[in-house]
């Protein structure tokens, strides 16, 4: 009898040898390739052809895209970050940590569109077809046309999709689902693949949108390999804290349309709530008239959003005082310490140094520079930033504040919110032509900044 062949396939980035290696090759893990067996034929002899769908070169003018017409969820916030809405036959994979609201946002939506369109599909191979009732009654999503399925064979959830021709169809996992005719199991690298290309192929040709659900390793990336977001149309990131009830829906991946758009939520008692004005559930809860506490306007993708950034400055004992960003890239924080502490003259060296985003929100963009700054400055030198005030500005190694994209929006949000002075850059004021109530400075420098903000020495 023949001996089965075998390989070892890397369960982080998918490569793979003939050999066990105690480190990858490929993305340089230790001990993370795995065994598995080679199949004597390939599970889908056409999955090479996924994604052809024949036909005769053709003009791009000529071709029609009236196929790629957009279904809303009904959720505003989620058709903002899908790009306007689901497109029919697009793979859509959403992934976040565990308990953050996944499974609780794909019910809802499958709800809707059971409503709305007709057939859904949910398919879980976590939860048993009781436990998912039970969710569905806190949520109140109960339609007659949304069925359950709880399933992980491949060949049986196709075998029920081709009988019941949904419109949508959920996948909760795809690090559950597996293909029997693979001796691997179901979350390893081979799975993962030949399912989700199985997937893809049933999307495109049945021109049904499917959304699969991925798991998050410890590092904060998507389980599996890298191929997997390379092989759908968008990938979607379900951010936040579990002590926060804030929940941000992010695009990193949309072949439909523009990439870091945000989706905003609040976990309730009936699920999750979208939130239409975040810049004023961010600043509800704002104490005033306490130093280091500033508002700044930040962008994500197209929506500005104005959020409160707090810092605390105070006498440490150690012989390495201690430094924390929540929030923040922290080694963007050290830069900005570096900038005070040389170009300002202020002695931070011996303090401790906390810098925090309120609301759980992670900031991304040097935007916010400004206002870290003048945060920390103000909680150093403890004098307190107007309220009214909103600060926007990149700072630069030698203390120059710089100009930063979209700003007629961020001054925008911080008028409509009430706030009656925009502290910007200085390059940026001479593009602005604008007569309203709302004060705009521009300044050029952290130094000059500071002198307008928290007053002289």
């Amino acid at each position: 009898m023949a001996r089965e062949k075998t390989k070892f396939i890397c369960q982080d980035c998918g490569y793979e040898t003939p050999k066990w290696m105690g480190k990858c090759p490929g993305c340089g893990n230790w001990h993370t390739l795995v065994e598995e067996l080679i199949p004597k034929t390939p599970s889908f002899p056409n999955s090479a052809n996924i994604y052809l769908t024949g036909g005769l070169p053709q003009p791009i003018t000529a071709i029609n895209t009236s196929m790629e017409a957009r279904s809303s969820t009904s959720i505003k916030e989620v058709d903002r970050v899908l790009g306007g809405g689901i497109v029919a036959g697009s793979l859509v994979l959403i992934g976040g940590d565990p308990g953050i609201g996944k499974s609780t946002l794909l019910l809802q939506i499958s709800n809707l569109c059971s409503q709305k369109y007709g057939k859904v599909l949910y398919v879980s191979g976590e939860e048993s077809a009781r436990q998912i009732r039970i969710r569905a009654e806190r949520l109140g999503a109960l339609s007659d046309s949304l069925y359950i399925l709880s399933e992980t064979n491949m060949e049986e959830i196709e075998r029920q999709i081709n009988t019941l021709a949904p419109e949508l169809i959920v996948i909760d996992s795809i690090q559950m689902v597996y293909q029997p005719q693979l001796s691997s199991i179901p979350g390893s690298v081979s799975q993962v693949r030949e399912c989700t290309g199985h997937l893809m192929k049933i999307a495109k040709g049945k021109g049904i949108p499917i959304f699969i659900v991925g798991h998050i390793t410890k590092e904060g990336t998507l389980a599996g390999p890298r191929v997997l977001e390379h092989m759908v149309d968008t990938v979607l990131y379900f951010e936040g804290e579990r002590n926060y009830a804030y929940r941000i829906l992010r695009a990193v991946k949309n072949r439909f349309g523009s990439t870091n758009e945000i989706g905003i939520f609040q976990m309730g008692e009936g699920g999750l709530e979208e939130i239409a004005n975040p810049s004023e559930i961010l600043l509800a809860e704002r104490t005033t008239g306490v130093p280091g506490s500033v508002v700044i306007s930040s962008l994500e993708g197209t929506r500005p959003l104005l959020v409160e950034v707090q810092a605390l400055v105070s006498s440490s004992n150690l012989a390495s005082p201690r430094r924390t960003a929540t929030g923040l890239d922290y080694q963007r924080t050290a830069l900005l310490l570096a900038v005070l502490e040389k170009r300002l003259g202020m002695f931070l060296s011996t303090q401790d140094v906390y810098v925090n985003v309120v609301g759980g929100i992670k900031l991304n963009e040097p935007a916010a520079d400004l206002g870290v700054t003048v945060a920390i400055a103000s909680s150093f030198k403890e004098r307190i930033v107007s309220p009214q005030t909103v600060l926007i500005g990149e700072v630069g190694l030698t203390g120059e504040v710089r100009s930063v994209g979209q700003i007629e929006a961020r001054i925008n949000e911080a008028a409509k919110l009430g706030f009656k002075r925009c502290i910007i850059p200085g390059s940026s004021l001479r593009k602005l032509n604008r007569k309203d109530s709302l004060e705009v400075v521009g300044v050029e420098s952290v130094e000059q900044a500071l002198e307008l903000v928290l007053g002289g020495e």
